[in-house]
């Protein structure tokens, strides 16, 4: 059930790639669109194309947690696009009202820095907002498509767990409402996961990633939804967003906040909020 080298190697490093693809995205777009407005307003000072475009840029660059976020909330998959679509139309408004006005006050500082003056909109305000508008809705499901591409594509590098479904007929060979096992979809096969090697759970927008040894499976569904199908025995509670499976618990470090810290088996800490440190602890019959 490994993954590939090469996927490996990436997963360790994700996090920094993903910031550094998006940097030179925006940054080659800064380099081209400066240039192609300097060359569409030849009367204008030299400095004035490259204030103007990379002030938006600084802005997207800016706006592009939000968006992420909101894409991880409400994403768009074959079965919710339907109601989510609509969503994100909604929220490209509010992500075009701050582009535009923070790139203006960006642009009104560059040119008072330079001694010159800036007219935002001009007497036809109307229609350059509109056209802003146009351009930022484009911008703005660019990005979500460019998201739900790469999830798809993490999906099926790492694959994704699913429950077993009861069968269609006869009774089932394990309890569908408190699995031993989960099916992971990789790469066009498929495999079965016991549920007592994954060592924790974590939250991740609408899914539950599952962790074993090392990599992560994510699960489509929610924390609450996942509590009922585990083993109370053995996994336990510590944090809004973790679940820790006890036999890969090694230590629970207590914080002067009165929340802990817990390190598992291969090193990795999880937080440890106040509200399930109590209960933790008495589990291991020591009242807190």
């Amino acid at each position: 059930m490994g993954t590939t080298p090469g996927f490996d190697i990436y997963q360790r490093w994700r996090r920094p790639f993903e910031v550094a693809v998006w940097l030179v995205f925006f940054a080659i777009n800064g380099v081209f669109n400066s240039i192609n407005s300097g060359i569409d307003h030849a009367g204008a000072a030299a400095w004035e194309p490259w204030l103007w475009e990379w002030s938006s840029v600084v802005m997207l660059l800016a706006l592009l947690p939000g968006v992420i976020a909101l894409e991880r909330r409400w994403p768009i998959r074959f079965d919710t696009w339907r109601r989510n679509l609509p969503l994100h139309l909604l929220f490209s408004v509010p992500f075009s009202l701050i582009h535009v006005g923070g790139m203006h006050v960006l642009r009104k500082l560059g040119y008072t820095l330079a001694g010159a003056h800036y007219d935002a909109f001009g007497a036809s305000w109307w229609m350059n907002a509109g056209y802003e508008y146009l351009k930022d809705v484009r911008t703005y499901f660019v990005i979500v498509g460019a998201l739900v591409l790469y999830r798809l594509w993490l999906l099926r590098q790492q694959g994704e767990a699913r429950l077993l479904a009861a069968p269609d007929e006869g009774a089932p060979v394990e309890p569908v409402e408190r699995p031993e096992r989960f099916l992971v979809r990789k790469l066009g096969k498929e495999f079965l996961l016991n549920a007592n090697e994954i060592e924790w759970l974590q939250a991740s927008g609408n899914y539950v990633n599952l962790r074993v040894r090392g990599r992560d499976y994510p699960l489509r569904a929610t924390m609450a939804g996942i509590e009922a199908r585990l083993d109370p025995a053995r996994f336990v509670r510590v944090h809004r967003g973790y679940f820790a499976n006890l036999d890969y618990l090694v230590e629970i470090e207590p914080l002067e906040t009165g929340d802990a810290r817990l390190q598992m088996r291969d090193g990795t800490r999880l937080p440890c909020s106040r509200r399930y440190r109590a209960a933790l602890r008495e589990r291991f019959g020591q009242p807190d």
